[in-house]
């Protein structure tokens, strides 16, 4: 009996071995809401109470900053702008770099005073320049949470001091993060910065002022490259952490951690289990599948094309490439003339029969208008084409056989 007994315990443990871990497994983290999303494709490699609408802190400034690259990147603004702080942008408390009602400075400092030192001050002054109004430029960050899908966020200021009502998720925090780093990569030449300074210039004179990154991640963590720290009573202490390895470029948001290493300590538990449970797939080369594409009144009668870039997806916990397929539509009605990098169609990506993505077609050459002129020497040359084939058809003398008689 005792043998037998043994036996089952043996299997028990066996099998119990054997048994994966699961990537449901809940992390050991301080953190009440926290998530990690891959950059590129958008996808949640682990979450836990990541929808619960919770005071941001200053992790509100990403959508500032998304706003201010924004407007940069429409030409609305420059870095070299001139902005006037107000008396309201100057009497901001918490943290701020101190600037005077009256002040001018460029955007580009702003943004690194926001970016490093989580300028409250820096935030207000750029907030109004480009929405009038601190609650016009509000405005603006609700519509464009809205725009974005962000479910559980409702902004009451530009900078995050604690406000009845003011509240995101960590889920949101990492889609306007990912906005943010995708749409418009230079930010991280500012979120990374460790220390700077800048110039205060107002009318008791001159005077250096230095600033240093409130994102002690960055000196922390292999690869780290931003991106948001937040911390007030209400909140607890937030961060918004982006960092890349061998070509993987992570999110991991946490809010309400118990405190500043703690939040440290939970983001960087989140970046490890997001590196070491995916990697990147890259799409094979599909230029022998790319047929050209008839065009309309061109000098041309095809146009060929290309993707625009290579398809990569990450593919998470274990996950095979075997279940990726695509689909190659091209455009039916082009008419001349095109240019090289005009559209011409999609690769669209799928695995195990979900969406997970798509790479634009291009075409690669420039295709003039077909004139009259050219128009009646392309049919003069098929007409004379097809004259010598007529001709070169015919038997000639040579080839004609005698028979003797």
């Amino acid at each position: 009996m005792r043998k037998i007994s043994s036996v089952l315990l043996c299997v028990v443990l066996l099998v119990v071995c054997s048994i994966p871990v699961s990537a449901e497994e809940k992390l050991k983290l301080t953190a009440r809401s926290a998530i990690v999303m891959e950059a590129e494709s958008g996808r949640i490699i682990y979450e836990d109470n990541s929808s619960e609408a919770l005071p941001p802190a200053s992790v509100t400034k990403v959508m500032t900053l998304l706003l201010i690259f924004e407007a940069i990147g429409q030409g609305k603004l420059a870095l070299s702008d001139e902005i006037t702080v107000s008396e309201h942008a100057a009497s901001m408390g918490g943290s701020q770099v101190f600037l005077e009602a009256g002040e001018v400075q460029t955007v580009e400092v702003m943004i690194k005073s926001i970016a490093v030192a989580s300028g409250n001050d820096a935030s207000v002054a750029m907030a109004e320049h480009i929405g009038g109004s601190e609650d016009g430029f509000v405005a603006m960050m609700n519509q464009k949470a809205k725009d974005l899908g962000m479910k559980n966020t409702v902004f009451k200021n530009c900078c995050g001091l604690d406000t009845e009502g003011h509240v995101t998720s960590a889920k949101d925090i990492a889609i306007m993060s990912r906005e943010l780093i995708t749409k418009h990569p230079s930010v991280l030449k500012y979120s990374s910065i460790w220390m700077d300074e800048f110039i205060h210039k107002t009318k008791k004179g001159e005077s250096v002022f230095g600033l240093s990154n409130t994102n002690k991640l960055l000196k922390q963590y292999q690869g780290c490259t931003g991106l948001k720290t937040g911390s007030t009573s209400q909140a607890k202490f937030c961060l918004s952490a982006t960092a890349k390895r061998n070509g993987i470029t992570l999110i991991a948001v946490v809010m309400a951690s118990n405190s500043s290493k703690d939040r440290i300590k939970d983001a960087t538990t989140l970046l490890d289990y997001g590196f070491g449970g995916c990697r990147v797939y890259e799409a094979p080369d599909l230029k022998k599948k790319l047929k050209p594409v008839p065009v309309a009144g061109g000098e041309k009668q095809e146009a060929k094309i290309a993707s625009k870039k290579i398809f990569r997806t990450v593919l998470i916990n274990g996950e095979s490439e075997d279940g990726i397929t695509y689909n190659i539509q091209r455009k039916k009605n082009l008419k001349a003339p095109l240019k090289k990098g005009d559209a011409a169609g999609w690769i669209t990506y799928y695995q195990n029969g979900s969406y997970i993505g798509k790479v634009q077609l291009i075409i690669t050459e420039e295709i003039g208008k077909l004139t009259f002129a050219k128009s009646v020497s392309r049919v003069l040359k098929q007409f004379l084409y097809q004259l010598a084939g007529d001709v070169s058809s015919a038997k000639s003398p040579q080839s004609i056989r005698w028979d003797k008689k």
